[in-house]
């Protein structure tokens, strides 16, 4: 019978985090966050949102509440990962506070969806921008594939393969391998990227408030009466601007992926909380005024069958694409291929990342027994190579659904439940191990934490509530509460 313990001790820790390299320096550890963060999202959701949200100003207000969520949980995050810098960071952090069941389900919906599905997802993406460049990448599915349709939530899921998803395979293998040959090689692909992918981002929305200001654009978004909009404050609103933050709320994302590469990162008692800080603040700000920038370039309301960018408007971008419509407004025709060259290493960059983090989980689990056993070695790379390859097999299979939007509704309530779980944990640690060290204190503990606990709770039940995001988050739901059972059947199997 396998045994999980719930306390690991120093010398045991130490041990078990031996055979990683610390090669991240604050910069890529910050670099790791920001780049985690910044992916696909931002450059698409906004369509979805405008077409959630009566006005320009809840637009903007999603970001906000987005922004200062994410930091809040960041604050929290960093007295957590002082504490425990070892690989698995999050799942780590709810074993020690709540215990092996509540890690191993972290852990267990981690793999089936959150950090699988985010990936997915984002590939799916990189294959959608390509297909700018390269007319021929379709979404058209090939014929000879097997092919199977079903309806979910509304929609469609359209099994099968096509080119753009071909392209988005070919992209997590090959991310998959580079990480493979080392913690070096990967971070040193992730802090190139991210430079370069938020230096673009900040140019577009310095344009964008510049050069690319529209009259049309500016008249419609900002004119009187038309910024806040005259929609009353009722429960229609509340549940509207809860469906809208699945999307800011995806964008900003896989923030907490540098705890789960604690063991790789140097003094990490002092560069965690900083990283968390420092990535999810720059990155916040960033988002916001991006949509600052789309809302000056772009109107937000516009009609479907528009024969202009402008015409069509942040609702009705083609494919969602908002940042390469911004980019048109900004370059002209040139724009869009400009812009999604960017977004190409955007994507790129942040799969980087997610790869790189979620097999460290899978590692941690391995250790204590509970995930396969062979995730929890390191290869002579010093990285878990068993559970960077089962990830990509997992992910492979969730890139032929090219779900996207229903892939970020499974995700978003899944990752919330989680988060405001973990900020609990911080208070069940101070509780119960008020002497543990910790060398860095969340910054307005108790309220702040508290607060950010309170928000992230209140957007889950709106997800189960919003008739939009129903489904998949009572699926969410389900799919973690399935684990139990499969953790009990785990331990008894699993041997030692």
């Amino acid at each position: 019978m396998s045994s999980v313990a719930v306390e690991t001790t120093a010398p045991q820790a130490q041990a078990e985090q031996s055979g990683f390299v610390k090669a991240m320096s604050l910069t890529d550890a910050t670099m790791l966050v920001a780049g985690s963060m910044v992916g696909s999202g931002i450059f698409i959701v906004s369509a979805d949102i405008a077409r959630t949200v009566p006005s320009p100003f809840w637009l903007l207000m999603t970001w906000v509440v987005t922004g200062v969520m994410t930091l809040l949980g960041a604050l929290a995050y960093g007295e957590l990962a002082a504490m425990y810098p070892r690989a698995g960071g999050q799942y780590v952090f709810l074993r020690e506070s709540m215990g092996p069941l509540m890690g191993f389900l972290y852990g267990w919906t981690l793999f089936l969806i959150i950090q699988t599905g985010t990936i997915a997802a984002v590939a799916v993406a990189f294959g959608r921008f390509l297909g700018v460049l390269v007319p021929s990448i379709g979404p058209e599915r090939f014929t000879w594939f097997p092919r199977l349709d079903f309806a979910i939530s509304g929609g469609v899921v359209e099994l099968g393969l096509s080119p753009q998803r071909v392209v988005a395979l070919v992209s997590v293998w090959v991310l998959t391998w580079i990480n493979l040959r080392g913690v070096r090689e990967g971070k040193m692909v992730q802090t190139t990227l991210t430079v370069v992918k938020t230096g673009a981002l900040a140019l577009l929305v310095l344009l964008g408030l510049t050069l690319g200001r529209n009259a049309q654009a500016i008249a419609a978004n900002f004119g009187p009466g038309q910024f806040v909009g005259s929609i009353p404050l009722d429960s229609a609103l509340v549940l509207a601007f809860g469906a809208a933050l699945v999307g800011s709320l995806f964008s900003s994302d896989a923030w907490n992926n540098v705890t789960f590469a604690a063991a790789e990162v140097k003094d990490p008692r002092r560069n965690l909380p900083l990283a968390l800080l420092l990535g999810t603040g720059l990155v916040s700000l960033l988002y916001v005024l991006a949509n600052v920038a789309y809302l000056s370039t772009l109107p937000l309301a516009g009609s479907p069958d528009g024969a202009t960018v402008i015409a069509r408007g942040m609702q009705y971008a083609t494919q969602d694409r908002v940042g390469t419509a911004a980019a048109e407004v900004i370059f002209g025709s040139s724009g869009t291929v400009l812009m999604a060259s960017a977004i190409l290493v955007s994507t790129f960059g942040c799969n980087n990342g997610l790869i790189l983090a979620g097999a460290r989980v899978y590692y941690a689990m391995a250790r204590d027994g509970l995930f396969f056993r062979r995730a929890g070695a390191l290869n002579r790379r010093a990285v878990p190579a068993a559970g960077l390859i089962i990830q990509s097999v997992w992910v492979s299979l969730l890139c032929l659904t090219g779900t996207y939007g229903q892939l970020l509704n499974y995700v978003i309530f899944a990752a919330l439940v989680f988060y405001a779980l973990t900020t609990l944990g911080l208070f069940i640690l101070r509780a119960k191990r008020p002497d543990a060290e910790r060398p860095y204190r969340a910054v307005g503990y108790p309220m702040l934490p508290a607060l950010y606990v309170t928000m992230a709770t209140a957007a889950a039940i709106i997800l189960l509530i919003a008739p939009k995001t129903r489904t998949e988050a009572l699926s969410g739901l389900v799919l973690v509460l399935v684990g139990v059972p499969v953790y009990f059947i785990w331990r008894r199997v699993e041997p030692s």
